[in-house]
């Protein structure tokens, strides 16, 4: 396995452990959408990154633009996440409030992979 693909992963998995971790919270919470939300956002991104580390050892052109998109994909999941988590279990923002921020990484992101997606493999 390609080390990327197993840092991939091992970014994924603890994503995909603390959605349900958050999960499982927000059920025993009062008004606890905020954190589904967050939740949500970590379960769903946790399983693209997976995928995207099953691809990554099949690209060869755009390998690099698609680890760097998955990378901001991460870094986005993870700070609006966080930041959600804090305002419910906490009544603080992250640095202020990150959550916006967040939500551009994992668009451009997302894009990113797009961009990817569309080299030609030759």
């Amino acid at each position: 396995m390609l080390l990327s693909s197993r840092v991939l992963l091992g970014c994924a998995a603890p994503m995909g452990a603390a959605g349900v971790m958050l999960a499982a919270m927000a059920t025993h919470l009062a008004g606890g959408g905020i954190l589904s939300t967050a939740a949500l956002f970590l379960l769903l991104h946790a399983a693209a990154i997976t995928g995207l580390a099953a691809v990554v050892p099949h690209v060869q052109r755009g390998r690099t633009a698609l680890i760097g998109a998955a990378a901001l994909i991460i870094a986005g999941t993870l700070l609006f996440s966080v930041d959600l988590a804090l305002r419910q279990l906490a009544g603080m923002k992250l640095l202020g409030g990150t959550a916006p921020f967040g939500g551009g990484a994992m668009i451009v992101g997302w894009l990113g992979v797009a961009v990817a997606a569309l080299m030609p493999n030759r």
